[in-house]
């Protein structure tokens, strides 16, 4: 994680940003004029109860004059309000500062009440040290160090905040009292606005524009984010925090790690509601009830920085040669059952290039353990999660080579290719219609006779009723499909009269196994019970999986 006081430096960003202590005179003579117009007592007010000069601003709306200025120093916006409020409440008594003499304020150490230090730059880090940073541009290069050793490559990035419900909550709290203190004063509907914007909010706008000139990228809605999760320790807060995705917030608990995970519980604050509802729906007897003044706050907020990219896939077509490679790891009681799986053999050889966490291994369908997958392939996608890098054209040909030259031969791998995002798309168009072919050596218990060489070859679109198998009942829900059994071939094997190949097509989810046999009569009609007599299913090859992704 990023540690306090680092410094913005390189010859490109010391030109397009400036350090900390070299604040422009001119811009601190446009902002003191800008905040002139504040109303003193109110000003006074807020600053004597411990809101941050960067609150104050976005309370009023004149929170340009700050996130376009962000190599302002806090502690000159502050010295600059304060004096304000004390010289227009005591009059002429008071005497204000030169600019000059503004440079090298000291740090102001109170945390702010409502905020909790988030928008004056301050935070717990990871070990538990107190970070202070001057200026949002320095806080904006703590954030880039952070991301430069997560590795990603990125051409663009968005950001995104978690607040502390009691941020939140704090900010409907200083809302309702300004509303009801001042709402009588001639000054109030002139100077302070309807809505105002959140901390959230905030604290985006400051940072987005240095961070960009920082990274050199641009900020959009990226497939890269740059995640600013802040928490507090406080009993009070009750481990909740907002989230923001997709311009609404989620409450959710801080535990949760995992940042990409939905959160069944959610809850829609938007920011400008938030305070134009506060303010609207208190009635007068409800002013004795507010918590405002806050208590004073002694601890600023916790934050951990987290970078991640959306998942992109790598798909292609996978057969298995073997009948003894499971589709995915398969350990029962700590023992793998079958020499390895389709799933491993993919997905750690793709993992690495990409420099990802993790992956998770997709395919359309699946074949038991004992059935060869042959033909053109089985359509699948391999989910790497949190990529660092992507893999090009010649890496994603590299992969494909070392798979399909590994000593053991098990699997082999065709028409690989990077689908960045856009992967699932592509397995998801035409599933629900694509039909499978399967090769089986089957045997009856009598010799194969031409009627039924004819019987089976005559169906054509045959309708049947599989319950669910007996074999897999313990872990299926007990439904009845319908599905379709499209044509059937039959093929005699010499000197095996009661042996013979049999050729089929049909709609995907048919169980083959249970429709040469009939599973007790749970598939009906199957090839038993056409023929009548008894049939067992010996071997089973998957010959085509008909569906147009992946194709050569």
């Amino acid at each position: 994680m990023a540690d306090g006081g680092v410094a913005v430096r390189g010859g490109n960003e010391e030109a397009q940003v400036s350090s900390a202590t070299a604040a422009n005179k001119n811009d601190v003579v446009l902002f003191r004029d800008a905040v002139r117009s504040l109303p003193p007592e109110l000003l006074q007010d807020l600053l004597s109860n411990g809101v941050c000069t960067h609150c104050i601003l976005r309370l009023f709306s004149l929170h340009e004059q700050a996130c376009s200025r962000p190599s302002m120093e806090i502690p000159i916006l502050s010295a600059i309000l304060r004096e304000l409020a004390e010289h227009e409440v005591d009059g002429a008594n008071t005497s204000v500062r030169e600019t000059e003499d503004l440079i090298g304020v000291e740090y102001v150490n109170e945390v702010c009440r409502v905020c909790r230090g988030i928008l004056q730059f301050m935070y717990n880090d990871d070990k538990g040290m107190l970070v202070k940073k001057n200026h949002a541009c320095d806080f904006a290069a703590g954030i880039r160090d952070a991301v430069k050793q997560e590795g990603h490559q990125f051409d663009s990035f968005s950001l995104e905040v978690s607040l502390p419900l009691t941020v939140v909550e704090d900010e409907q709290a200083i809302w309702s009292y300004i509303t009801k203190k001042y709402s009588s004063e001639s000054w109030f509907t002139e100077k302070f606005p309807s809505v105002s914007i959140t901390v959230k909010d905030f604290l985006k706008l400051s940072v987005t524009n240095p961070l960009k000139i920082l990274l050199g990228v641009k900020s959009d809605e990226s497939s890269f984010r740059i995640h600013l999760i802040y928490t507090l320790s406080d009993a009070s807060d009750k481990n909740q925090s907002i989230h923001e995705s997709n311009g609404c917030y989620k409450r959710r608990k801080i535990d949760d790690t995992n940042i990409l995970k939905k959160c069944a519980d959610l809850q829609k604050i938007e920011g400008h509601e938030l305070t134009r509802n506060s303010s609207a729906e208190c009635r007068d007897d409800e002013i004795g009830s507010l918590t405002f003044p806050l208590e004073k706050v002694n601890q600023c907020c916790s934050l951990v920085f987290q970078c991640f990219k959306t998942s992109i896939h790598v798909g292609g077509r996978y057969l298995k040669y073997s009948r003894n490679v499971s589709q995915s790891r398969w350990i029962i009681d700590d023992e793998r059952m079958g020499e390895a799986s389709v799933e491993e053999i993919i997905g750690n050889n793709i993992l690495p290039i990409c420099q990802g966490d993790s992956y998770k291994f997709h395919a359309a369908g699946r074949e038991d353990i004992d059935v060869r997958m042959l033909g053109t392939g089985r359509p699948f996608l391999v989910e790497v999660q949190n990529a660092r890098t992507f893999p090009s054209d010649v890496l994603i040909k590299e992969i494909e080579m070392k798979i399909n030259s590994l000593e053991s031969k098990l699997v082999r791998v065709k028409n690989l290719k990077f689908l960045g995002s856009q992967g699932w798309e592509m397995m998801r168009e035409g599933e629900a219609e694509k039909q499978k072919q399967y090769a089986a050596l089957v045997w009856i218990s009598r010799p194969i006779e031409d009627d039924d060489l004819q019987k089976l070859t005559s169906l054509k679109d045959m309708q049947i009723l599989q319950k669910t198998p007996i074999r897999v009942l313990h872990r299926r829900s007990p439904l009845e499909r319908e599905k379709t059994i499209h044509w059937i071939k039959i093929e005699r094997i010499a000197g095996k009269p009661q042996y013979f190949l049999l050729h089929l097509c049909t709609q995907a989810g048919t169980y083959i196994k249970e429709f040469v046999h009939g599973d007790l009569g749970r598939t009906h009609p199957s090839v038993g019970s056409i023929l009548g007599c008894r049939a067992e299913i010996l071997q089973l090859d998957v010959t085509d999986v008909k569906m147009d992704c992946f194709q050569a």
